[in-house]
């Protein structure tokens, strides 16, 4: 298989070799083609005054035929002296003169390749012509018919330049062949480099961080690897302290109920209706965690089953208010609900909305002291609906902030234990308010406590949502 170093390298060559090919081309073709303009132009300037000369010292154009054999013969590109070897004619060679030489009545007089003796020129050809021009009077004009050989200097200098095309030409390519690895390499060192830390990260170690080198489309592919490595990395720890903490929270109740059985199996301990009770607990506890758990995995795997139907928010909130309100009392903690009447209904899942709000002030409850308040709120944003609960307690550290809706996350994990929570609560509340199209935040103004914002979308948008994201019933 080539590398892309390679292929580039061969890219580069290719579009180099193109390029001085094309480029040689046209600057040989330019410069013959001014060479022979140039040369046409001088020899035509030269026959010019060579007939001018020979009419000044004849007055006639008799004989300029011979004469002007005479000059395509000659070796000195200047004309001989007028006059010099007239019936010479037969002595030049017989190949066709590149000019036309024609009177003032417009009559060939010398013909050329595409002119006859005696054609009678048309007006606009004749005006082309360069005007031979004798005491004032135009005697004839002489038009080109043809490409005058080049002289032993034109050509010795196209030949220099055809070779300097070429060993320029091939130059080039060299130095671009050179340039193009040197480029393609650098070019490609970023995929290398990302390709090693795949290749780590495949191996089992995920925490790999590339070199972003540039801020162009692979200094963004290297940034993304960089935050998809983070989150790899952190959702595997992640995955990690779950296990442990799953494990250590099982093992709690099933070390107490195991040593009960087997006091009680021994006859160590009688058998009381208190040690059963404590034992009922526990398992209690066990059948909740387990149920906590098996509720997040239905929402990962978007099998949570949902009955949405139409209710009130202040409704929501007071059967929420209800379920606590004793709880709250034992606490000496005032739970009020503040909801409008006139606000939008929502559709969602009783059971499932009353469970993330109850998590909501449970968690609440083991964090505001004695004599403090539990606020239940809802308004109408163009969101949708938001229902808040908001306490008077300790708040959440900022530290705290990104990670209180993580699994098994504790902000106080000594008063978290002490009070039975799983640290489940707050993520099961956040996969059941996904799981009906909204989000759930959380703010910790200083010294004000904290507050739990859940936004819902009314009937209209939910209408919408089911459409793109329907919900399994049981």
């Amino acid at each position: 298989m080539r590398s892309l170093t390679w292929k580039l390298s061969v890219a580069f060559l290719i579009v180099s070799v193109a390029g001085a090919l094309v480029a040689a081309l046209f600057i040989w073709q330019a410069t013959q083609t001014a060479f022979q303009n140039d040369a046409a132009a001088h020899a035509q300037s030269q026959f010019v005054t060579a007939m001018t000369g020979y009419y000044e010292y004849h007055h006639t154009w008799d004989g300029v035929v011979a004469y002007a054999r005479t000059l395509q013969s000659a070796p000195n590109p200047n004309a001989p002296p007028p006059g010099a070897e007239q019936g010479a004619a037969g002595n030049g060679p017989n190949t066709p003169i590149p000019f036309v030489l024609a009177d003032q009545q417009r009559r060939v007089i010398l013909p050329g390749r595409s002119y006859t003796p005696g054609q009678i020129l048309s007006p606009s050809q004749y005006a082309r012509g360069d005007q031979i021009t004798v005491n004032g009077q135009v005697v004839g004009v002489v038009l080109a018919d043809g490409s005058p050989p080049l002289s032993a200097a034109d050509t010795a200098f196209l030949t220099a330049t055809e070779r300097a095309l070429i060993f320029g030409g091939l130059a080039a390519i060299v130095i671009a062949l050179a340039l193009g690895i040197v480029l393609a390499r650098s070019l490609t060192r970023p995929l290398r480099e990302l390709t090693a830390a795949l290749h780590a990260m495949a191996a089992g170690d995920l925490q790999q961080v590339a070199p972003v080198r540039s801020r162009d489309e692979l200094g963004e592919l290297a940034t993304a690897f960089n935050t998809m490595s983070a989150n790899l990395a952190s959702a595997n720890q992640q995955r990690r302290q779950m296990t442990a903490d799953i494990a250590h929270d099982l093992r709690t109740p099933i070390t107490v109920m195991s040593g009960y059985l087997e006091a009680l199996r021994d006859g160590v301990l009688p058998p009381t209706p208190e040690r059963f009770a404590v034992m009922y607990e526990e398992a209690q506890r066990l059948q909740r965690l387990v149920e906590d758990l098996r509720t997040l995995s239905l929402a990962d795997a978007g099998e949570l089953s949902l009955r949405p139907q139409p209710i009130a928010p202040c409704e929501l909130l007071d059967r929420a208010a209800a379920a606590y309100q004793l709880q709250a009392q034992q606490a000496d903690v005032a739970l009020i609900v503040e909801a409008p009447d006139a606000l939008p209904p929502l559709s969602v899942d009783v059971a499932r909305m009353t469970q993330v709000l109850g998590n909501l002030i449970s968690n609440a409850l083991r964090y505001t002291p004695t004599g403090g308040q539990i606020t239940l709120s809802a308004q109408a944003t163009p969101q949708g609906v938001q229902l808040q609960v908001r306490d008077t307690g300790q708040g959440v550290a900022p530290d705290a902030l990104p990670r209180i809706f993580d699994r098994f996350y504790r902000a106080d994990a000594a008063r978290a234990q002490s009070a039975g929570g799983s640290g489940l609560g707050l993520a099961i509340a956040r996969s059941l308010v996904e799981a009906h199209g909204g989000a759930i935040t959380v703010a910790s103004p200083p010294s004000q406590g904290a507050v739990f914002t859940v936004t819902l979308p009314q009937i209209s948008q939910v209408s919408q949502i089911s459409h793109s994201a329907p919900v399994l019933a049981s």
